[in-house]
């Protein structure tokens, strides 16, 4: 098994990029997240690693944070989804992002990345919910993750005024989740206007 990486970034794509580890080009696939994280990084990077084997494919992933990584092997190992999707999803949000989903029973966070339909999203938050483990936020106030509903009421409202999921995800981004569902969508509108 190959757990990590060091070496120098010899190519990128949009899919992930080519590491040069002591005269060997490594390509590995990695989340969108985990690009941007890496920018324009000449000089050698460290990735955390996961080689994925089927009987007729050998495929590396990418990963900048173990937490991804771990979510990744989370992801894959629920049914219907494989690596493709898994990293799809890491490309959209983040692991605390997701565990805050799953949480609140968020199917609409799922069914907003491409490829994902109503009965998977339904069967990530169904297989996820006692696997992900508390957001930081809810951690830290004593495992309370109550907030994360108020945060989908917010965004709910949002796309009633109008606007797309992706807008009312946009404003809400950043946003305390515990805040009342009425401050969330006053700042949401806020930042819409400023915008």
């Amino acid at each position: 098994m190959i757990a990590s990486l060091t070496g120098k970034i010899q190519a990128r794509d949009a899919e992930g990029i080519v590491l040069d580890v002591g005269g060997v080009g490594y390509r590995l696939t990695m989340s969108g997240r985990s690009l941007s994280f890496l920018g324009d990084a000449i000089n050698e990077v460290f990735v955390h690693t996961y080689l994925y084997v089927r009987e007729d494919v050998l495929s590396l992933y990418g990963f900048v944070e173990a937490e991804e990584r771990d979510f990744f092997e989370l992801l894959k190992g629920v049914s219907g989804v494989g690596p493709k999707v898994a990293i799809a999803v890491l490309s959209a949000y983040g692991p605390d992002d997701l565990r805050r989903a799953v949480a609140a029973r968020d199917v609409a966070l799922f069914q907003s990345i491409s490829g994902i339909g109503k009965k998977t999203a339904e069967r990530l938050v169904l297989e996820l919910k006692d696997k992900v483990g508390q957001p930081v936020a809810a951690a830290a106030d004593g495992g309370q993750a109550a907030g994360a509903g108020g945060y989908c009421l917010a965004r709910e409202a949002l796309i009633s005024l109008g606007y797309n999921f992706g807008e009312a995800e946009a404003a809400l981004a950043g946003a305390d989740p515990h805040e009342p569902v009425e401050e969330l969508i006053r700042v949401a509108l806020q930042r819409i206007g400023r915008a």
